[in-house]
């Protein structure tokens, strides 16, 4: 009867798939984003000072390895140019990730200040507003100095190019950042519960780059064995590279591995995603 007077009842409302979600989340980033580059902007002599300052920061990472280079031909049996590699795709993998997500990791201030609730109650993803908080394009200055290590490397290296090598080269940036971007997210989530947790995750990223600067013979077995079956940074260019440069891997794992980085670099989104879902959903708030 109720159809025959007010017609087919409406169809119940649908939650919006992920595909849709994920095209929200990167729009609200990148209006976020747009609104901060703007305000950088209006000061151009400032935004220029401090992206060369920022460069020549950076740069000193590298300029400590070529003076090592100074006393010795090689450094665990790996040369200059090989080490620039490893810089290279380490840091330049870092900085992209750093440059689209690194502003999460000011997510304890928010708690601990009160304005998370502000973004809460706002209709857009929270994280994807955290990751675009504050976003200064002075962050490119890591990713065009590691890019210029990375070119410079790869016109020194005696590499016979194949076409695997050619496509690992090229992907070795992209699941890199991927896997770090994972890394911020996931280790910021913790300050959900513990809101100094912040130098904890300095300590995977920016302290995980470092490491993978160096070639992996330099550390004990146990330690390239964790950034392999731990936390996969071995992923963003350790394992790659052994392929790419044709060096034997210390640990003697299958070829496989030197392929798996789209693998690892979606275990570490759906570990991150997992990690920030569940620390969203025991927030609670400041009380006031």
């Amino acid at each position: 009867m109720a159809d025959l007077l007010h017609g087919p009842a409406a169809p119940p409302a649908r939650r919006p798939g992920h595909v849709a979600r994920a095209r929200w989340a990167a729009r609200v980033w990148w209006l976020t984003a747009a609104m901060w580059t703007r305000a950088l902007l209006s000061y151009r002599t400032s935004f220029v000072l401090m992206l060369l300052a920022n460069t020549a920061t950076t740069s000193l990472d590298f300029v400590v390895i070529v003076l090592m280079f100074r006393h010795t031909a090689t450094l665990g049996g790996w040369t200059l140019p090989e080490l620039g590699f490893l810089y290279g795709t380490s840091a330049l993998a870092l900085g992209i990730a750093n440059l689209f997500v690194g502003s999460v990791d000011a997510l304890g201030d928010r708690i601990r200040a009160g304005t998370l609730d502000t973004m809460l109650i706002r209709p857009a993803p929270v994280l994807a507003q955290l990751c675009a908080e504050r976003f200064s394009l002075r962050r490119l200055g890591r990713t065009v100095q590691a890019a210029a290590v990375l070119a410079w490397s790869l016109t020194a290296l005696p590499v016979h190019w194949t076409a695997d090598r050619v496509l690992l080269v090229a992907v070795m940036p992209v699941f890199g950042s991927i896997i770090f971007g994972s890394v911020f997210v996931g280790f910021s989530a913790v300050q959900f519960w513990w809101g100094e947790a912040r130098e904890m995750q300095n300590s995977f990223t920016y302290g995980g780059a470092t490491l993978l600067q160096y070639p992996p013979t330099v550390f004990a077995k146990e330690l390239v064995a964790g950034t392999v079956f731990g936390l996969p940074l071995a992923f963003v260019n350790w394992l790659p590279a052994l392929r790419v440069l044709g060096r034997p891997d210390p640990l003697g794992l299958p070829t496989a591995f030197q392929y798996a980085s789209p693998l690892a670099a979606a275990l570490c989104v759906l570990a991150a995603g997992l990690a920030w879902r569940a620390g969203l959903r025991a927030y609670q708030g400041t009380g006031s």
